[in-house]
């Protein structure tokens, strides 16, 4: 099996990196980190790839918006509070949002389908966004390749003892996804608060 997922790895290694960048985030650049580390993969080329495949998840995004608006509005119904708060903080401030949404749980497929859905430019938030994939995928895949002793300890560890690892995992993960949910929830109700003063 483990010869299996090497060989896996040595031959579709930047094939996966690429489309899972695309359907998802951070698991991908710390398994990449993880195999630098133990020197299956080239550090640039894993930060090449993995930026690539973020970016194009996100212009995937931009374009839904963009030319799919009444559908979107339609089927995520559910997700209005969160369009709202995507473009109360693109409205508020500006390009920076494009840089750092990658970091924000929850919104972070949103605030590209909801950007796409205002006039803003295509080039623009392109150039943005390819900038912004290969700062985070160099930032993630960088620090653990760095501490990648120490991570493949805690997830020894973590196999070995996972009844105790197991509820550590589900506590700091709930506590993020509250918080986030927090902070959506404030600057929704800020903003309406804000309006109904006007």
């Amino acid at each position: 099996m483990e010869d299996l997922l090497t060989e896996l790895i040595f031959t579709y290694g930047y094939i996966i990196l690429f489309v899972w960048c695309i359907l998802e985030g951070e698991m991908a650049l710390i398994m990449a980190g993880l195999l630098v580390h133990k020197g299956e993969m080239n550090l640039e080329m894993a930060i090449f790839i993995a930026g690539l495949g973020a970016f194009a998840g996100d212009q995937i995004y931009f374009y839904i918006g963009r030319y799919f608006k009444k559908y979107i509005t339609k089927k995520l119904k559910k997700q209005r509070r969160k369009f709202a708060v995507a473009h109360i903080l693109l409205k508020k401030f500006g390009w920076p949002i494009i840089f750092i949404q990658r970091y924000m749980y929850g919104l972070r497929t949103v605030i590209p389908m909801s950007i796409g859905i205002t006039r803003y430019s295509g080039k623009k938030f392109a150039f943005i966004n390819l900038l912004s994939a290969w700062c985070w995928a160099a930032i993630t895949i960088v620090a653990t390749w760095l501490l990648g002793e120490h991570i493949w300890g805690v997830l020894q560890f973590a196999a070995k003892h996972w009844y105790f690892a197991l509820p550590i995992v589900i506590t700091f993960g709930a506590s993020i996804i509250y918080a986030f949910r927090r902070i959506e929830h404030n600057i929704y109700h800020k903003n309406r608060r804000s309006k109904n003063e006007i």
